[in-house]
């Protein structure tokens, strides 16, 4: 992906140097949780949609676990030297410079979100993020927050490597936010406790998929403009969709698949979904809630 030397983001918070961090693992009643258990969660928490702080409580044979807790800290990007950090600010941004136009084209204003870089755990306005989560969107503050060290499990357990993949991981959280601002998310939310959890489920995919259409959107108008793509890039962020579908997740965890588990969408799907908002660059093609066949 070509992205040095292109805008960076200032709605960047880094909260890494204030504290927090995994450590060794995460202290649950005098037991500690490691590594193995923390990517156990991390995909369980993709499968059936639980809080993973309860996951780990539960693991942990107690309580919640008691983490390390990164306070926020001043409005300050990453620093110039890490390169990790300079990319995902400038694909921030790229998103920034994407959806500002597509507001203005309908006459509307984008509300940009902010990053948080973090490790281990942090305070947000939908309670404790943890690095074991994922990255994840909150519609309450409108941020986006990475434990960047999610790279790594998507390269190393996951096998998605690449930075077009990472960059679809930002895309699709700034998906999310698309999605609060366009009214989306709170419906999809009133209908909790209103539908059975299957039909829960089903609207979830349903909500997933449109995001990765949305991220799909971001890459068409980036390269259209600022040709972003290189050779192998668009394979990256389809193998990162696929890596991640609920019925990869569960074969690779369980061995079966069941679908009315789903919360994500399928490999087919999550790639079917990126490649339409990709070729066709308009947000009308992103109507996963009308379609009949996701």
């Amino acid at each position: 992906m070509k992205w040095e030397g292109n805008r960076r983001s200032d709605n960047v918070e880094d909260r890494r140097s204030s504290g927090g961090g995994l450590g060794g693992g995460i202290g649950l009643g005098g037991r500690g949780i490691g590594i193995g258990t923390i990517i156990i969660v991390v995909i369980a928490s993709f499968l059936f949609g639980i809080n993973p702080l309860t996951l780990l409580g539960i693991l942990g044979g107690g309580g919640m676990p008691e983490v390390a807790v990164t306070e926020p800290a001043g409005k300050s990007g990453p620093p110039a030297d890490d390169t990790l950090g300079q990319f995902v600010s400038t694909v921030l941004a790229d998103t920034e410079d994407v959806w500002g136009q597509m507001f203005r084209s309908a006459n509307g204003q984008y509300r940009e979100p902010k990053l948080v870089l973090f490790r281990g755990a942090t305070r947000s306005a939908c309670g404790v993020g943890q690095a074991a989560m994922g990255p994840f969107y909150c519609p309450a503050d409108e941020k986006v927050y990475i434990d960047l060290s999610f790279y790594d499990l998507l390269k190393n357990r996951m096998g998605a490597p690449g930075d077009f993949a990472q960059a679809y991981v930002i895309a699709h959280e700034v998906g999310h936010h698309v999605q609060n601002l366009m009214g989306i998310t709170q419906k999809v939310d009133g209908m909790r406790g209103r539908v059975s959890e299957a039909q829960m489920n089903a609207l979830s995919v349903r909500v997933e998929l449109q995001a990765d259409c949305f991220a799909g959107v971001w890459a068409h108008h980036a390269h259209k403009t600022r040709q972003v793509i290189e050779q192998g890039d668009i394979e990256e962020a389809m193998n990162a969709a696929a890596q991640i579908g609920d019925d990869a997740l569960q074969r690779r965890q369980q061995g079966y698949v069941v679908p009315d588990s789903f919360t994500h969408g399928s490999s087919t799907q999550r790639q079917t979904w990126f490649r339409r908002g990709l070729q066709g660059g308009r947000v009308a093609d992103c109507n996963t809630f009308d379609a009949p066949n996701i």
